[in-house]
């Protein structure tokens, strides 16, 4: 593995500042989300898909193209290159003849979200962070105190009150110092940014620094790799604050450029809750921009997000993609789980129980095709539900 980064400087895809690596960055002056530029030249010219045969097989097997300038900064639990599993029972009772769950419950946390603060928390050690901060309304902030805890940082989250008591635990054996919130993620941000300077925090919040979207642009590239290169018809992707979808479309930019794959893009497919759709509701309307949703209610804690900062890069790729978006019912999504189960063998979570009843919906509609390949994510285990499913399920 390569101690070498072709990442070049830091780039506003607004307004087009630019930054260099070497500064601690949250958001751009102009409000937008800030994303990391490669030498992607150079790449091409240096970089082989065979050069990966025999590499760690994590997320860091793409070293060249994440933005840790030393090695002595890498804090890994064994993220990333997580399965892909071909749906077969899924597929056929669906009327699929490829489907493909990426299961991202195998992470070392038990979510995705491992692969964007193992990122955040490594460029934080390598910038001399000492303490950081996030809003979470469930598995970041477990993500985040565990990585923390790693690298020796310390770690103030902030959760809404009624998170999923599996967050809230695991934050807490991590050594988190964690604040309990009556309202919901966005407020938990609010009083983050408050207090951040006072208190020296570093604030990890979705897209609100460069790097977590850097791990999970990660998907799109072992999507590629263990599809031999050739990129799904279809990806359903559960949508709260979006940094996948970005992070996703961002490593197909990446890789076309580099020459590893062709022009090909798959359909990109936000899912949301319908209690809480604000993404849905601007693609819908044709808005470059989403209008905060009130008074958000799902089970899917992930999902509970109302506004996004990054919501024109989420519009953007789902318009790019020729995709759509769409929002399903706490009932379908707790519908779905019992059935992937039996049929697949895997837990699913609310989030990714969306993705099935989104799928579901779009076979119905013949947006998706019989002979469609499709890519849909099981973002957390349902493991750490538990509770969230018992309150729901009971004397049904």
């Amino acid at each position: 593995m390569s101690a070498n980064t072709l990442a070049q400087e830091i780039v506003c895809p607004r307004c087009d500042n630019r930054f260099p690596l070497s500064l601690l960055l949250n958001l751009c002056d102009c409000g937008s989300p800030l994303l990391v530029s490669y030498d992607l030249r150079t790449a091409s010219a240096t970089l082989a898909k065979s050069s990966l045969q025999g590499r760690v097989p994590t997320l860091w097997r793409y070293r060249e193209l994440l933005p840790l300038q030393d090695d002595a900064n890498l804090i890994s639990l064994g993220e990333g290159f997580t399965p892909l599993i071909e749906a077969k029972k899924l597929g056929r009772e669906l009327g699929l003849e490829r489907l493909w769950i990426k299961d991202e419950a195998q992470n070392p946390t038990g979510s995705f979200k491992d692969r964007g603060l193992c990122l955040a928390v490594s460029r934080a050690k390598e910038l001399g962070v000492k303490r950081t901060a996030i809003p979470s309304a469930g598995n970041a902030g477990g993500s985040l105190s565990a990585y923390a805890a790693r690298a020796g940082i310390e770690a103030y989250v902030f959760m809404p009150k009624d998170t999923p008591a599996a967050n809230l635990i695991e934050a807490r054996q991590y050594g988190a110092n964690v604040t309990l919130v009556d309202g919901l993620i966005n407020d938990c941000g609010r009083l983050i940014a408050e207090k951040k300077a006072l208190e020296g925090w570093f604030d990890v919040s979705t897209l609100k620094e460069p790097y977590r979207v850097e791990g999970k642009k990660t998907m799109g590239y072992e999507i590629a790799e263990q599809l031999k290169w050739q990129l799904p018809d279809v990806i359903v992707y559960p949508t709260g604050g979006g940094t996948g979808l970005i992070g996703m479309w961002k490593a197909f930019s990446e890789l076309e450029e580099m020459g590893w794959i062709d022009g090909k893009r798959p359909r990109m497919v936000s899912v949301q809750a319908s209690g809480c759709a604000p993404i849905v509701k601007a693609f819908t309307e044709g808005k470059e921009r989403a209008d905060p949703w009130t008074e958000a209610v799902t089970l899917a804690a992930g999902l509970r997000v109302p506004q996004a900062v990054g919501d024109f890069l989420m519009l953007r790729a789902l318009r790019e993609s020729r995709g759509t978006a769409l929002s399903v019912s706490d009932q379908e999504m707790l519908a779905e789980i019992p059935r992937v189960g039996r049929a697949e063998g895997i837990f699913f979570c609310p989030e990714g129980a969306a993705c099935v009843a989104a799928l579901r919906r779009l076979t119905e509609q013949k947006w998706i095709r019989t002979t469609d390949e499709v890519v849909i994510f099981n973002t957390a285990s349902g493991l750490k539900y538990l509770d969230v499913i018992r309150d729901n399920l009971v004397n049904k």
